[in-house]
């Protein structure tokens, strides 16, 4: 169990006991510590728990890329200018 502080009426893992801040790093981590243990319900939340923290993290890879290129390209064109 990971020590954490967590108010008292944070959501638990209903097999360990875990506090999460939100039910969704729950489902997450009921999916993926006793996946085998789920029934429908909780295996469906954990499926669509997983899906939008996939979304989430493609949404900030393209956005951390596009500040990269933004970058790359503003120093590009400031060396441009300041080398000429």
């Amino acid at each position: 169990m990971t020590d954490t502080t967590a108010p008292d009426d944070a959501p638990r893992c209903s097999y360990c006991g875990e506090p999460f801040p939100t039910e969704r790093l729950r489902a997450l981590h009921r999916g993926l510590e006793h996946h085998e243990r789920l029934d429908d319900d909780e295996r469906e939340a954990f499926e669509d728990a997983y899906h939008d923290e996939s979304e989430d993290l493609r949404s900030f890879r393209l956005r951390a890329l596009a500040v990269l290129v933004a970058l790359y390209f503003g120093f590009l064109m400031t060396y441009a200018v300041v080398a000429v």
